[in-house]
């Protein structure tokens, strides 16, 4: 049965931290922060951040920022999407949205990064290159071994685009 209620798209505020901080433990394999790192997620970085509520409760969250040395690239850190609203695009809709922000206005690409086992990830990236028409490249980023001492998977850069500003309205 398709869902009938309306998912409503916000900066986020800090109030919303804590609510981050368990939207992302029920939302393996992400990695968990603390929840003073979510407040700050909500706070210092809510015009690069987008919540998904429905009705009042947070269903979707995506946490990103603007790499200081490369302001035209917007780095994608955490999508999470409550079980209960995934299977409706719930994901790339709030990276759509978030490209749409004025903070991002002037966004050429878009980075991630995503360990090879994370085919639920690579699948939302590869939808949102293709709905934007721009490539993607995808290489070493952090190295299980050296950058993680064994104990964490390798994640590899994703670089999304570069996108237009029409593009990222158009869809």
């Amino acid at each position: 049965m398709q869902k009938t209620t309306k998912i409503d798209f916000y900066p986020p505020v800090s109030t919303d931290g804590y609510a981050l901080h368990r939207l992302v433990a029920a939302c393996p394999p992400l990695d968990p922060n603390s929840a003073y790192c979510n407040l700050l997620q909500c706070s210092h970085f809510n015009e690069t951040a987008i919540c998904a509520k429905e009705q009042g409760n947070l269903v979707g969250f995506i946490s990103g920022y603007l790499i200081p040395d490369r302001p035209d690239t917007l780095f994608v850190w955490q999508v999470a999407v409550a079980e209960s609203a995934r299977g409706q695009g719930l994901a790339g809709r709030m990276l759509i949205a978030l490209l749409e922000r004025p903070a991002c206005r002037n966004v050429r690409f878009l980075e991630t990064t995503i360990t090879p086992s994370n085919g639920a990830s690579q699948a939302v990236f590869t939808k949102l290159a293709a709905v934007l028409e721009v490539p993607v490249n995808v290489s070493a980023g952090f190295d299980r071994n050296t950058h993680f001492e064994g104990a964490h998977e390798s994640e590899e850069l994703w670089r999304i685009g570069p996108i237009t500003q029409k593009q990222s309205e158009e869809k």
